[in-house]
């Protein structure tokens, strides 16, 4: 009987008004009593997968907690905990939580769709490579799993000014291009046109005026912007799941550092596939790009050609 973390917060809060005079246990559960295979019908439904269970006789939690982690983004660890858990009922008993405390639980479909919101609005909220750190990775990856998401991330620091390292950043697409192997850009946007994506016509604003949130570039829309600082670009071409690129410069040791950022929310299988299949062309594209955007930076360029590279 799974409880939203929210209501659980929203019970321990109201507990510090209930007056009782003597110790007392309550039990709470969310609104519905389901099964495992129901919640992950119900994430699947609502994350757009499509998932076959199968029963398997024979195979004991613990043996599949083991290889939980090949084939979701759960670390093993707490895959492991997880699965070991469904041995034991977790199921109200003894209602009087819902006499006692002013709080109405939700049903589990209303809580995977909190949780799933919540996750996008701190994602977005937060700073990607802040986040990535923390997690204990490395500083420098080639494709590195963050939770469900896929990530390559690098930086060069050049030295110039961070309003000079962010100009060429600031003229990406349209007739500036992406800086490295254009020919790829122009490709992929062709056959982004043919199953009904936007390809690369939409161009983008003058390269004199200010970029602004919402703003088309190419197949990218703006995310995010911070003059100087910060843009973040979001796909609408067509693709097995969502994808991000961010570039932010930041002041260090007397220049700036350019971060280039790459991330992919994969569904299902075949997002996974996608990714790991054409990653040998993003590393050339996206090592090539920062590249030129560090040498258009130094060269103070407006742009630089494949042919630099």
């Amino acid at each position: 009987q799974p409880i939203a973390i929210d209501d659980l917060l929203a019970y321990l809060i109201a507990a510090l008004d209930v007056p009782l005079e003597e110790s007392q246990v309550f039990e709470i559960g969310g609104a519905d009593q389901v099964s495992y295979g129901d919640l992950m019908r119900e994430y699947a439904r609502q994350r757009g997968l499509r998932r076959a269970m199968i029963r398997v006789p024979v195979l004991t939690p613990r043996l599949s907690s083991l290889w939980l982690g090949l084939v979701t983004p759960i670390y093993a660890r707490v895959g492991r905990k997880l699965i070991e858990s469904i041995k034991h009922p977790t199921v109200v008993r003894d209602t009087a939580a819902l006499d006692v405390f002013p709080v109405r639980p939700r049903g589990m479909p209303e809580a995977i769709a909190a949780a799933l919101r919540n996750e996008e609005r701190e994602f977005a909220e937060s700073r990607w490579y802040d986040s990535f750190s923390s997690g204990g990775e490395a500083r420098s990856w080639a494709g590195v799993r963050f939770r469900n998401r896929l990530v390559d991330s690098r930086s060069q620091w050049v030295e110039v000014s961070p309003e000079e390292a962010f100009t060429p950043i600031r003229r990406i697409g349209g007739a500036t291009g992406w800086y490295a192997y254009d020919w790829l850009w122009r490709l992929r946007g062709f056959l982004d046109l043919l199953v009904g994506g936007v390809g690369v016509r939409r161009g983008r604003p003058d390269l004199d005026d200010e970029i602004h949130v919402g703003d088309a570039l190419d197949f990218w829309r703006v995310e995010a912007y911070e003059p100087g600082r910060l843009l973040r670009l979001h796909a609408e071409m067509k693709l097995p799941g969502r994808a991000w690129l961010e570039f932010e410069v930041l002041p260090e040791g007397g220049g700036a550092t350019i971060r280039q950022t790459a991330l992919y929310d994969p569904v299902g299988l075949f997002g996974l596939a996608y990714w790991y299949l054409i990653y040998p062309l993003h590393h050339l594209v996206f090592s090539g790009m920062l590249k030129n955007i560090a040498r258009a930076a130094v060269a103070g360029r407006r742009d630089v050609t494949p042919e630099t590279l």
